[in-house]
């Protein structure tokens, strides 16, 4: 397989992103601003956000913490609302707000985690996901995004005791996403070469959610670095199954099915994923797909007259 056109493992933080608020009543009507408690205007921010209605959830937040400097419930919703709207800088400042108001607040410390990994600060994410755990021995959030930011440093192995920290459980949540988790340990697994554990984690990972084209693809990576070409085609032609619009699972399967002899098959991928990168906007791998179908074409034109001559 192509050095440029390696594994592209692709992984999803666990955006397990709770809004936590106050005991609440049934809302009436809304009176007078200026008549309006730190509580109330709490408690339209919590509406606004799960209606995804993130502007005014801000204002609302922010008009209960002018009231109330102290309001940490108030600071740490008001850092999930900057989370959706991708201002992680100031995610950063109002959970750590929350976090030295109420220092027991897991939610800031998980949710800050998430501001730094966004942010690529991955020690950092790392500490606040450790608060977590100091806070809570068993919450599987911290441990999983914990993993993935030792997996982001390429702390492989801390990366695989995070997640064994979840799955050698007896017993799980209902919103414990375990198809991802067995996928993400298959990842780590194969960064250190351990490819049968690799693929059994892939295979849960499939055994779990068999509609996740992550997992069939990064098997059909595994499978063709133990030299399963077969075993990486049929896991690439699943992959695009459910990801039609998947380019690099079109050129390794194209180079697969190049290095097997099928070559109008790899022509036909190489060529499709060219379409895609170029849909995609990516215009560095459509040039270099475009350069590789050349240099395939050069080869196959070679050999052709070799046969000939």
């Amino acid at each position: 397989m192509s050095h440029f056109f390696r594994a592209f493992f692709s992984f999803g933080v666990a955006a397990l992103l709770i809004f936590m608020p106050l005991t609440k009543t049934a809302q009436a009507a809304p009176v007078n601003s200026d008549q309006m408690s730190a509580s109330e205007f709490f408690e339209l921010g919590v509406d606004k956000a799960q209606q995804e209605k993130y502007a005014p959830a801000k204002a609302y937040f922010t008009q209960a913490i002018k009231l109330k400097e102290d309001f940490d419930a108030a600071y740490s919703n008001r850092c999930l609302v900057y989370l959706k709207l991708r201002n992680y800088t100031k995610a950063i400042e109002d959970c750590t707000q929350a976090a030295q108001l109420n220092p027991d607040n897991r939610e800031a410390y998980l949710n800050r985690g998430l501001a730094n990994y966004r942010l690529g600060q991955y020690q950092a994410a790392i500490f606040d996901y450790s608060q977590v755990t100091k806070l809570k021995s068993d919450d599987h959030r911290a441990y999983y995004n914990r993993g993935l930011a030792h997996f982001e440093l390429k702390d492989y192995t801390a990366a695989i005791a995070d997640y064994e920290q979840i799955l050698n459980k007896n017993q799980w949540p209902s919103d414990l996403p375990l198809a991802d988790i067995y996928n993400d340990r298959g990842l780590a697994q194969l960064m250190l070469n351990n490819l049968p554990g690799a693929i059994a984690d892939f295979d849960q990972a499939i055994s779990l959610n068999n509609s996740d084209h992550r997992a069939f693809y990064n098997r059909a990576c595994a499978c063709h670095t133990v030299g399963d070409y077969r075993g990486a085609i049929r896991d690439f032609s699943l992959a695009l199954q459910l990801d039609p619009n998947h380019a690099e699972a079109y050129v390794n399967r194209g180079l697969i099915r190049h290095q097997l002899g099928y070559q109008q098959a790899a022509m036909s991928d190489l060529k499709a994923a060219s379409q895609h990168f170029q849909q995609q906007g990516n215009t560095t791998a459509y040039q270099q797909t475009l350069d590789l179908i050349e240099r395939l074409q050069n080869l196959l034109q070679l050999s052709e007259q070799s046969a000939i001559g």
